[in-house]
């Protein structure tokens, strides 16, 4: 049992997560890491441990050591080698007594799983059983742009309470860097297609796009990052006084580690929203439904040394 002792434990913050009808139990373990339940994971998207599934695991073929809920063979072609790797290791915590050991998923694998069902739905090869776990992996997208699945998981258990002032602080110094990027392709060529089809624009040949695609970036994407990020952004990268323009891309100084994957799955949860609107007037209703604007960005003059 002395190794077990040494296992991060799930205290005083547990709860349930609710994203319209459906819920998934959370906790945040004492080390803050954010975990769903692999059950109640498997529940919300409306998978279960049928024949199939446990005749894969027997015969040992591709997809055989993954959770239920992305084990079906039709969605490996869509699993990155980073997540599938991440799917075949199951997070081991201590009970709040101490003495049961359960199993979770990082909270922050929820919003890839719903994107590998989605990307499967829309290349056509879900068989009719598997239609309403995509409709369901939909659901929690659109529930999970609102504030983002960390917010959500501390809301769900009262950890937002708890947390120390200058954690944002702390965030923001691993979120963001001080130097300038080296470019690379953050945005998909997807994104810009929707724009260009919700608003009824013939999508231009090669990489020439309208200055509009700048301002309207700014206004679904960098106005809609987590708190503080965007004030620091203006600041680390401000508009130059003799074009007018700014020097760099704002996403350059993103950081590899923690930066720029939040802002890829903050993309996802966009496209997804895309997918789903017919024009562009309900994309951005849609919009300013699931993200809650800048009145969080505001008074972070007192928090962020420059």
């Amino acid at each position: 049992m002395a190794i077990e002792e040494k296992l991060p434990r799930a205290t005083q913050y547990v709860g349930e997560l609710k994203i319209g009808d459906l819920v998934i139990p959370c906790a945040v373990l004492d080390d803050g890491t954010r975990l769903l339940s692999e059950r109640g994971i498997t529940k919300a998207l409306g998978g279960k441990r049928g024949g199939a599934h446990w005749r894969r695991k027997k015969a040992g073929g591709e997809g055989a050591d993954l959770p239920v809920f992305a084990s079906s063979p039709n969605l490996i072609p869509y699993i990155d080698s980073d997540l599938y790797d991440s799917l075949l290791a199951p997070r081991k915590y201590l009970s709040r007594t101490g003495q049961k050991i359960g199993y979770g998923r990082e909270a922050t694998m929820l919003p890839k799983v719903c994107d590998v069902w989605l990307k499967a739905r829309d290349a056509g090869v879900l068989h009719p059983g598997q239609v309403h776990i995509a409709q369901n992996a939909d659901i929690l997208v659109r529930g999970l742009a609102q504030v983002g699945i960390l917010a959500l998981v501390d809301e769900a258990t009262g950890y937002q309470y708890d947390r120390e002032r200058n954690e944002l602080e702390q965030f923001l110094a691993v979120y963001l860097r001080d130097e300038r990027l080296k470019w690379a392709k953050m945005f998909p060529d997807e994104f810009f297609k929707h724009i260009y089809r919700l608003k009824g624009w013939r999508y231009p040949k090669g990489s020439q796009r309208t200055p509009l695609i700048g301002k309207i970036i700014n206004k679904i994407v960098f106005a809609k990052l987590p708190q503080g990020v965007l004030d620091k952004l203006r600041k680390l990268n401000p508009v130059r006084e003799e074009t007018k323009r700014r020097k760099w891309k704002h996403h350059q100084f993103f950081s590899v580690d923690i930066g720029q994957p939040d802002l890829k799955e903050r993309l996802v949860g966009l496209m997804a929203l895309q997918r789903a609107a017919p024009n562009w007037k309900v994309f951005e209703r849609m919009v300013e439904r699931a993200y809650p604007g800048l009145e969080r960005q505001t008074h972070m003059e007192e928090i962020i040394d420059v």
